[in-house]
């Protein structure tokens, strides 16, 4: 039976705990205009928000939606500032909590994982795959809908088999329902995040510990599972699609395959990997050279300055650099012509 945690309100609404979620909403966006707004009133909306939790009257504020298209379309819901600050507030709590009962290879939004370390452990279990087997297959599961299909029953059932404080659960629900549903979260929320998490940790310990699949990584939605007997991945995917539906109320996407590796490489988290080696995805690529192209045009009509331009080819330039892209990185770089005509 897992521990239950009680009495984590008052630490949640302590004065300290808001204002270390107030710095930390606000890190990367201090110059945001609803931002300065906030921070202009620092110790008398904190205090607000404060009240409204000790008085169990929090509500959250209207979502602005927006969309972005790359790398492929979603629609973002962003609350307010005082709501991010609330979401942090209960995490700061809470989160430690879930962690724990976390395998180590769920590798998104969380302390110390990453990108970087999924590519770098999915790279490890590759290669100790090929030392095992001859001929190492690859299951590569994607999630159809993930954030959009979460149920809120389901997911109110698992917080509440590490939770009991009462006070602290009628605030979570009150977040969960915030979309005014009762199925999805919005992709945007800090509290989504861990969430999602703590929903897939029931999946995460389902294939490690009752398949027994030794050579599993997952972030977020996206999984990949490599084994030496197809037919045995065959089974794990119909236990796998079997569990999800009884379990979690989810399905698989369609993209989801099983296939050799050697000549095909496994394309994950951005990545196309190899046993020995790894090279970006070929989409990257084209996005990226299509940005710096415009970054070139809007530079030398002054609409655009090198102070703006530099974080994001050095953004790129990070990703690049954990792949094998010396020569790429000097091709795409050398098209790039920063020139502005003589005033």
């Amino acid at each position: 039976m897992a521990k239950t945690y009680s009495n984590l309100y008052p630490q949640i609404y302590d004065f300290d705990n808001i204002h270390r979620a107030y710095l930390k909403a606000r890190r990367g966006k201090r110059y945001k205009t609803d931002v300065l707004k906030f921070s202009g009133r620092l110790e008398e909306a904190l205090i607000d928000i404060q009240n409204h939790l000790i008085w169990k009257s929090y509500q959250p504020g209207p979502y602005k939606l927006f969309t972005i298209h790359e790398p492929k379309e979603r629609i973002i819901a962003a609350l307010p500032f005082r709501d991010r600050v609330v979401h942090h507030a209960l995490c700061n709590v809470i989160e430690p909590i879930f962690e724990r009962p976390m395998i180590y290879d769920s590798h998104a939004c969380r302390r110390g994982m990453g990108v970087l370390s999924g590519v770098t452990r999915t790279t490890k279990f590759l290669r100790a795959a090929c030392r095992r087997w001859e001929k190492v297959y690859c299951l590569k599961a994607d999630i159809k809908k993930f954030f959009p299909s979460i149920d809120h029953a389901v997911l109110k059932r698992l917080i509440r088999k590490r939770i009991s404080c009462p006070d602290t659960l009628s605030l979570i629900d009150i977040i969960i329902d915030s979309n005014g549903s009762d199925r999805g979260l919005p992709i945007g929320n800090l509290t989504s995040q861990l969430w999602a998490n703590v929903y897939l940790n029931e999946l995460d310990h389902f294939i490690k510990e009752t398949l027994g699949a030794r050579y599993y990584v997952r972030y977020m939605d996206d999984a990949v599972i490599f084994d030496g007997d197809k037919r045995h991945l065959h089974r794990i995917l119909a236990e796998i699609a079997d569990f999800i539906e009884d379990k979690l109320r989810l399905t698989l996407n369609g993209k989801t395959q099983i296939f050799p590796v050697g000549r095909r490489c496994v394309d994950f988290l951005g990545y196309r990997i190899w046993p020995d080696h790894r090279l970006l995805r070929k989409g990257n690529v084209r996005r990226n050279k299509r940005k710096f192209k415009k970054f070139s045009r809007l530079y030398s009509t002054g609409r655009m300055t090198l102070a703006e331009i530099r974080p994001a080819i050095a953004s790129w330039l990070g990703h690049c650099k954990h792949a094998d892209t010396w020569r790429l990185r000097g091709k795409v770089l050398g098209q790039i012509m920063m020139t502005r005509p003589a005033p």
